[in-house]
């Protein structure tokens, strides 16, 4: 999701926790806990999007060419068990 104010509101209102930098200028220092904590969220992000990129290359995710919603919801669904079940075996 991009950091873009309106999707900033969205998340507030819904109580979600955005990751990554603030918008606007760069604080010119940082606690070591402010640190800690986008480190942390930045490991949390690749590992996510590593598994997706995954999906995408080995598991043919992004050439799903359903033409009904239903359908490619299922055909999403069907992939990331295969990619859950080859992780558990």
């Amino acid at each position: 999701m991009y950091r873009a104010r309106e999707n900033r509101i969205v998340c507030q209102k819904l109580g979600l926790k955005m990751s990554g930098p603030p918008l606007g200028r760069p604080p010119a220092n940082l606690s070591k806990e402010q640190k800690r904590q986008a480190n942390e969220s930045e490991r949390i992000r690749n590992s996510i999007e590593g598994k997706f990129g995954q999906g995408e290359r080995r598991f043919r995710l992004n050439r799903i060419m359903a033409k009904i919603y239903h359908t490619s919801e299922t055909a999403i669904a069907i992939t990331f068990l295969g990619m859950n079940l080859s992780t558990w075996l």
